[in-house]
Parts: C-alpha cells; structure tokens; sequence
C-alpha cells in the first residue's frame, strides 16, 4: 500500500498503529530531563563567564581575527545549550502533539490529509534534525580553530581565513543539505522516510571525516604543546591530556555514531527496495534500542565537554597565577596553543 494511502481520511488513519509503549514513555521522560539538566548546567555557564580577562588576551594573540576565547568557549556553552534544550523539546513533548501515529517510523507524505499528521512529522524531524547540526558544530568548531592554531605554527607564513568564517562557512553548508532533504520532502519526492534516511546517510558521511580529522588534528597539536613545553621549560601534560580526552572521547562517539546510522541506513535502504515502504522495518525493541544508544551517547558527550571545559578554565586560572612574569616571546608562544584546546 502506497504511505500516502494510510492518511486520507482523519482521525481513523491513526487506528492501525501503535503508540508508546511503557518503556518509550519512561524513557522519553528520563531522557528528556536529562537533556534539560545539561540545558541548565550550560546556561549557568554561559551567564557566569567573565567578558574580559589576561586569558581572553592571549587567546586574541593566538587568533588574529580577535576570535578569542571568550567568543570561543561562549559559542561551545551556546552549542551545548541549544542542542540540550532541542532534544528535551523533543523527548518531552508527548507523541499526541507531534501527531505522530506511531513511536516507530511510519511513511507519512507531505500535503496529505490529514494536515496535521505530516505538518508534525515534518516539525518532529525539523527538530532532531536541528538538534544534530548543533550537536556536529561543537567537533567543527573544535577542529575548525585546531586547524588554524596548526596552521599558524606549520605553515607560518600562509594566509589564514578567519576561524569563525570556516564554521560558520562548514555548519552552512550541512544546514543547506538538510535544507534540501526538507525541500524534497515537501515537493513529494519522498516521505518522511526519505527524510530519516537522507539524515542518517549525511550522519554517518559528517561521523567518519570527524573521526579522520580529530586523530590527525589532535596528534599534530599535541606535538606542537610538547615541542613548546621542551622549549618554554614548561610542563603542556595538563595541556596534552585534554587533547587526550577530546580525542578519545570524541572518536568514540563519532565511530559509534558513524556504525549505528550506517546500520540503520543499511536496513532502511534494504526494506525500502523489498517493500517499497519502512512502515514496518523497526519493532519497538529494535527502534528502542537505536533510540538508546543514539542519543545516551549524544548525552553523555555533552555532559563530557562541559567538563572538559570547567577542568580547563580551573587548569588555566593556576597557569596564568603561575606564568604572569613570563614575557618573553617563548612565553608568549607557549600561552597562545593552549587557549585554543578547547
């Protein structure tokens, strides 16, 4: 049966699906709240730090375009907290107003009767679908000014854009595919489906270069700290160590992330070509499980990078007490590559 058939008529269209069930009710509420806790802790965070400081002008010195660390670290609290508070929006607003039909993916085409169901299939995805593209621009933002402090120090005399430019430039360009998945899914080309699989596809693609850059990105820049930690007569392990935890943290997000939406792809695409529909490619065990997985894992790397951020400014205030008389230019080198670590 064609998707668009299960909505022609009202109300009744509703009657051969499933809602929720006990767990994905539970699950949604734990989850949410989750999310909406980290929500808070950011925005305490963002409201609590200082405009100015000695740190905010080395972190200029090391960022010719005056991106420096208060505008750095206020766009990672600011990622954070619109993603934490998408993604509570969206476990905590119940199905009923999504009007969604089912808690598993369902085929809804768009400009069908009734309205309401593919207008809130379409904000339901809207919402995931935004929450991931901030969730993705906390790894750009941070390979983004990584790639520039290596520039600045391998290829001294290249001319360099403006780390906020490529962010912005690379974050665009996600935004303008996702755009585009929607646009297709309004002219009809495909279903809500369509839409899944298109996220998941761009996903999967977006997890694997994070894990190739973050690996090659971080093993230069903890050569750069070590090398000016042995010329400074400095100790960079505080330094390397969070580059550490970054990496390892990060990889393993982005290589889980990358396997789960290629396996979720895979199997769309599969009962997608034998049944011409995914109306009934997931159980609820399987949904549950990949609903889990995906976003406990988004969860807990939030919850890391908000405490990679506070032992960074807690490392960094005992550093600046401790090399205030350091004036000369190794110093000065010395303090311009931390800043940017995160």
């Amino acid at each position: 049966m064609s998707p668009s058939h299960h909505y022609d008529d009202g109300g009744d269209a509703m009657a051969p699906f499933q809602g929720e069930t006990a767990f994905e009710t539970y699950f949604d509420i734990i989850t949410g709240l989750a999310y909406l806790v980290t929500a808070i802790v950011s925005a305490k965070r963002l409201s609590g730090r200082p405009r100015s400081g000695g740190a905010t002008t080395a972190s200029s010195a090391s960022s010719s375009s005056g991106g420096g660390e208060t505008t750095v670290v206020t766009a990672f609290y600011s990622l954070i907290l619109a993603t934490s508070l998408l993604r509570a929006l969206w476990f905590l607003v119940p199905l009923a107003a999504w009007q969604q039909p089912s808690y598993t993916p369902v085929p809804v085409f768009s400009w069908t009767k009734p309205s309401r169901v593919w207008i809130g299939a379409a904000l339901s995805e809207l919402v995931v679908t935004a929450g991931s593209l901030t969730l993705f621009s906390i790894f750009i933002l941070i390979l983004v000014y990584w790639a520039d402090i290596l520039k600045k120090y391998f290829t001294p005399g290249a001319r360099r854009n403006l780390p906020m430019t490529t962010f912005f430039f690379l974050v665009g360009a996600l935004a303008i595919i996702e755009l585009l998945n929607c646009a297709l899914f309004l002219a009809r080309v495909y279903s809500t489906e369509g839409m899944i699989l298109v996220h998941s596809v761009v996903l999967a693609v977006v997890s694997l270069v994070c894990v190739c850059e973050i690996t090659i990105f971080s093993h230069r820049f903890r050569t750069v700290l070590q090398t000016l930690g042995a010329i400074n007569q400095v100790s960079t392990e505080a330094q390397v160590r969070r580059i550490v935890w970054i990496t390892v943290t990060g990889n393993l997000f982005f290589v889980t992330r990358a396997l789960l939406e290629t396996v979720f792809a895979s199997m769309l695409l599969l009962f997608w070509q034998k049944h011409g529909t995914v109306q009934k490619a997931f159980s609820h065990e399987i949904w549950d499980a990949y609903t889990v997985v995906k976003y406990w894992s988004e969860l807990t790397i939030l919850v890391l990078m908000l405490y990679i951020l506070q032992s960074r400014f807690s490392a960094s205030s005992g550093q600046q007490s401790g090399t205030t008389t350091s004036t000369g230019p190794n110093g000065a080198s010395y303090q311009k590559v931390p800043t940017a670590d995160v």
